[in-house]
């Protein structure tokens, strides 16, 4: 499964175990803008460091993984969980990189006179 939308948080690396250890995302989804969703996503193991180069306000399409399970409690009650398990993301845009881009003109032939055409063909 796919969404696209806008990263709002990424959580801290939580090492769970000695061998296992998972990373939380936040997406800000806009179906409707006017009511946004915050939908919450997991990367575990090796693809936490996928969330090592974004920042808040990327543009990202995360591929994910829908998990179910069951849980019963102490006294017999089953309660399931659902868990959206991120394994690959791309980014769209990087709105922080974008805005400190420096703006390039195209270059110029400073030894052609202005309003001379060159006829070379190379």
């Amino acid at each position: 499964m796919e969404i696209k939308g806008k990263v709002h948080e990424i959580g801290a690396l939580q090492q769970v175990s000695e061998t296992f250890k998972k990373r939380d995302l936040i997406i800000e989804y806009a179906e409707n803008p006017t009511y946004p969703e915050y939908i919450k996503f997991e990367a575990i193991q090796d693809k936490t460091a996928l969330f090592d180069v974004l920042k808040a306000g990327d543009e990202v399409e995360v591929s994910f993984n829908l998990r179910g399970r069951p849980w019963t409690n102490k006294e017999g009650v089953t309660t399931y969980f659902n868990s959206l398990v991120v394994w690959r993301l791309t980014q769209l845009s990087n709105t922080a990189a974008a805005a400190t881009a420096p703006a390039y003109a195209a270059p110029a032939d400073l030894n052609t006179p202005a309003g001379e055409e060159d006829d070379l063909p190379f």
